[in-house]
C-alpha cells in the first residue's frame, strides 16, 4: 500500500511539473501589455513609498539600466516582481521534476542532474517562445534565472528529502 501511494505522490509531481510547464507556456504567449502590474501598482503605490531608498538602486540586467529613474517607480517594483515570480515558478518546477524523479532513478544525483537539465532546457525553450511573442524579448538572463531558482527548488528539496528519509533513505545518495 506505502508503495503504490508513493509511486501515485511521483506522479503527481510530474503532473505538476508539466503544468507548470503549461502556466509558462501560456504566459510566454501573452505580450506584455496584457501582462503589465504598472496600473495596479500606480494605485496601490500611488504615495511611492520608500522612493528615496529605492532610488539609490541601479543596475544594469540585460544590457538595461534598472534603476527608478531610468523606468520610474512603478516599472522598477514591477522588475522585481517579474524576476521573482522567474525565479519562484522555476523553483517549483525544479522542484516538481526532482520529486518525481528521485524514486524512478537508480541515484538521486542523477534525478537532481536530469531534473535540472530538464528546466533549464524549458528555460531556454521558454525563452525562445517568448522571442516569438509581440512586445516580449527572450533573454540569456532570464535563463539564468530560471536555471537558478530550478537548482534551488531542487536542492532544497534533496536536503529535506534526505533529512527526512532515514537510514534506509540515505543510502540511496551515494554517487
Amino acid at each position: 500500500m506505502e508503495k503504490v501511494r508513493k509511486e501515485w505522490t511521483d506522479r503527481l509531481f510530474l503532473i505538476g511539473a508539466f503544468v507548470i510547464m503549461g502556466i509558462l507556456f501560456y504566459s510566454s504567449a501573452t505580450p506584455y501589455s496584457n501582462q503589465t502590474v504598472t496600473p495596479v501598482l500606480d494605485k496601490v503605490l500611488a504615495g511611492e513609498p520608500f522612493k528615496a531608498i529605492l532610488s539609490k538602486i541601479e543596475f544594469m540586467y540585460a544590457g538595461t539600466e534598472i534603476s527608478v529613474a531610468a523606468s520610474g517607480y512603478s516599472h522598477f517594483i514591477e522588475f522585481f516582481i517579474r524576476k521573482g515570480a522567474h525565479f519562484f515558478i522555476y523553483l517549483l518546477l525544479g522542484l516538481c521534476w526532482f520529486m518525481g524523479l528521485k524514486d524512478r532513478m537508480d541515484s538521486v544525483p542523477l534525478a537532481a542532474l536530469i531534473a535540472l537539465l530538464l528546466a533549464a532546457g524549458y528555460a531556454s525553450f521558454d525563452e525562445l517562445h517568448q522571442g516569438l511573442t509581440p512586445e516580449r524579448t527572450p533573454l540569456l538572463e532570464d535563463i539564468i534565472l530560471d536555471t537558478v531558482g530550478a537548482f534551488t527548488g531542487i536542492l532544497s528539496s534533496w536536503l529535506v528529502a534526505f533529512k527526512t528519509g532515514g537510514r534506509k533513505r540515505r543510502r540511496k545518495y551515494r554517487v
